[in-house]
Order: structure tokens, then C-alpha cells, then sequence
């Protein structure tokens, strides 16, 4: 039975507007601040949910899905989500927050708020040893072919060699204080080390595998608002790390799938909010490299993408140029309408800018389907699950 999400309904003629969700999708999701562009993608989120046979992995830089373990309580929820054979409900949530939960929320109260309300939260730190010794250069904005970069590769190189998976930061000191070198250099390395410990993003005591954290069966959302962006980019650093460490092991078990070899290694969706934060048009970031990859070379090992944003102009055009499915909400900036119409195929006419200058309210959408060939403007159903955009 062929898996279709329901996105919501077109408006003329008035039918069910679907994605098709047996084969991996990239998708855009765009619009300006309040035209339901995060609500858009909760839709998504709850259909992939729904169908529970995927890894669903949401980014979420604003700290807004977590309602989704809560039912839509609005008045009218119930009869309009009916005429989708829905109902409100609330979703099973793993919310992955980097770092120590108690001290990133700064309280008790809320854990234990956020646990009675049904959401499962752990900490998420990252392995010091599934950063390549080009991240570790690169985490710190350093030349590998100047001293510090040189010496540093060199210490992350050797423990990769010596200690395979299993080293932790003071593994990586313990090599620098090694190598032949000078003492000033050394000692600024060793500084940056320890400031990348006061950070708590990484693991300090053993290897834990980031496929033990991801549930199957719940919504994954990564809650980087609890982390500044910095000068050291470490939200890019943490999706780096995940949608690195996650491409590989799919990679691996896609080839065993066609071996006929058992795997417990799911398909995964990936959800991106704010995703021009992540892979920026004209510069280059942590994560930017993998989500570019993931967007190429992701459909064979079974990796679907969803990137959003409300300057879709600002997401390079490698990751873009990738989207077979748009879902564009109301834009005004010139750019972003350059960006999108550079997008259209030849089944599009010319009327594509003047379409998405006549969406009204939140919900409406143009939805753009590269392979049916079809653009057509829907309004998005209603969530199942409390939103949790908006103002204070």
C-alpha cells in the first residue's frame, strides 16, 4: 500500500494534496515569518509519525516542537481534522537537548514539567572521536598547513590510529603534549581543548553511539535553542555530527538490505528549520558539507531532507537545486523569488511569482511537485498536535 502524506487540500478543484513517502524526498518549505511555515512542517513531521516506520529527526533551533506531545486543543480541531480520518492527538517526543538537560533548562521543575506533559528528555553529547581531524581544525577556524592546525590534525590523526572510536578530549591533550612542537603552540591548543570541554557538548566518560539515542517510534527533536550559535558555530557542529555519524551507518545498512542481511538501522527523515543557518548560500559552516551530501547522495541509502526557511535565497543552491517538492508560503523579498522561480521546471509558466504574490492567509501554500509535474495552491491542514510558534 503506497505510504502518502496528506499535506492538506487544494482549493481549486477542493482535493486531498498528497506526498508520496515510499522513496526518499527532499523538500523545501518556505515563507515569511507567519505564513505557517514551521506549522507546515509539523504537518509533515506528524505524517511521518503516523506512518511509524521511519527515524524522524527534526532540528529545531527555536525551540518550538515540543508541543507536539500535546493534542491540538483549539475549538474546531476535531471536526476539521475528520475530514482527514484524524483526530487531535499528542505525539511520543524524544527531545534531544545538547549537553546536561538540568543545566541547559537551568531547572528541575521544567524536566520534570516537560516529562509529565509525556516528553522523554536526554542529554546528547558528542563523541570527541566522530569528529574527522578536519572538523577539529575546522571547529576552531584553523589552516591544517599552519602550526596549530598542523599539530592538531596530527594529535586527532593519532588517536583515530591508536584508540579507534573509544578517545575523549584529554586523550586528544595527551598527544599534543607529545608531539614534537613548540611550547606556545601547544599550550594554545591545550587552552582550546579545554574551552571545547566547558562547552558540555562532549562526551566525557565513553562511547555511546548517537543510533542509541535516536527512538524509532517518536518524534526526534534536537532542541539547539538551549546553545548560542557563537563564534564557533556549534549548533552547525552538532547537526555536522549527527547527519555525518547517521549517513554512514545508513550507508551500511543499506548495503546489507540488498545483501538480504538483517539491520535495525531504519530509514531516517531529517527536518531542518531555519535551514540557512545550516547550509548558508556563499559560506561555508560545520554542517554545511554533509547536509549537501545528504542532499545528492542521500536517496540510495534511503536519507530524506526537508530543509525550511524563510530566506529559501539564503540556502546554497546545491542543497536547493535538489528539492523535487516545494512548498512555497507567501515571500516578498525580491531574492527569494529569483531563488525559487530559478527553481521551476518546464511544465511551469511564467505565472509562478504572481501565484505566490496571491496567497492571503497563513496555511496557504504553493505546492510544487517536480515528478507529478503540478503546481497547485493548498491550504495546509490543521495539526493534530499544539503549535508552538508565535510570539511571547
Amino acid at each position: 500500500m503506497e505510504k502518502s502524506a496528506i499535506i492538506g487540500k487544494s482549493i481549486e478543484p477542493e482535493e486531498k494534496t498528497t506526498i508520496s513517502c515510499d522513496k526518499s524526498q527532499r523538500i523545501l518549505v518556505c515563507g515569511k515569518t507567519g505564513t505557517g511555515k514551521s506549522y507546515t512542517l509539523g504537518v509533515l513531521i506528524e505524517e511521518l509519525s503516523n506512518f511509524g516506520e521511519d527515524i524522524v529527526l527534526a532540528v529545531d533551533p527555536q525551540g518550538i516542537f515540543w508541543t507536539m506531545a500535546e493534542p491540538n486543543q483549539i475549538a474546531e480541531a476535531t471536526d476539521k481534522l475528520r475530514e482527514y480520518n484524524l483526530l487531535p492527538k499528542g505525539f511520543r517526543v524524544n527531545l534531544l537537548v545538547p549537553g546536561d538537560p538540568l543545566e541547559r533548562y537551568g531547572s528541575s521543575d521544567i524536566i520534570s514539567e516537560l516529562a509529565r506533559r509525556g516528553l522523554f528528555v536526554q542529554g546528547l553529547r558528542l563523541n570527541p572521536s566522530d569528529l574527522s581531524p578536519e572538523m577539529w581544525c575546522d571547529l576552531f577556524n584553523l589552516d591544517i598547513n599552519e602550526l596549530q592546525g598542523i599539530m592538531l590534525f596530527k594529535a586527532v590523526r593519532l588517536c583515530k590510529k591508536k584508540l579507534k572510536n573509544n578517545f575523549l578530549i584529554p586523550d586528544i591533550a595527551d598527544q599534543i603534549i607529545k608531539l614534537d612542537g613548540l611550547d606556545k603552540t601547544k599550550e594554545a591548543l591545550l587552552r582550546k581543548l579545554e574551552m571545547a570541554e566547558d562547552w558540555q557538548i562532549f562526551e566525557e566518560h565513553q562511547y555511546r553511539e548517537i543510533w542509541e539515542i535516536l527512538q524509532p517510534n517518536a518524534i526526534n527533536i534536537l532542541d539547539l535553542s538551549v546553545i548560542a550559535q557563537g563564534r564557533y558555530g556549534l549548533r552547525n557542529l552538532v547537526v555536522g555530527v549527527l547527519a555525518n555519524f547517521i549517513f554512514e551507518k545508513r550507508t551500511i545498512a543499506r548495503r546489507r538490505e540488498e545483501l538480504g542481511l538483517a539491520t535495525d538501522m531504519r530509514k531516517v527523515w531529517l527536518f531542518i528549520d531555519e535551514a540557512h543557518n545550516f547550509c548558508p548560500s556563499g559560506k561555508s559552516t560545520l554542517s554545511k558539507e554533509i547536509i549537501i551530501r545528504w542532499a545528492k547522495e542521500g536517496r540510495q541509502p534511503g536519507l530524506s531532507l526537508v530543509v525550511a526557511s524563510q530566506q529559501p535565497s539564503a540556502i546554497d543552491s546545491e542543497v536547493l537545486t535538489q528539492c523535487g517538492i516545494r512548498i512555497i508560503h507567501r515571500i516578498t523579498s525580491k531574492e527569494d523569488y529569483k531563488a525559487v522561480n530559478a527553481l521551476s521546471q518546464d511544465f511551469l509558466d511564467d505565472s509562478l511569482v504572481s501565484r505566490i504574490k496571491d496567497l492571503t492567509g497563513p496555511g496557504q501554500t504553493i505546492m510544487i511537485d517536480d515528478e507529478k509535474e503540478t503546481a497547485v495552491k493548498v491550504l495546509v491542514r490543521l495539526r493534530q498536535s499544539n503549535h508552538g510558534g508565535g510570539s511571547a
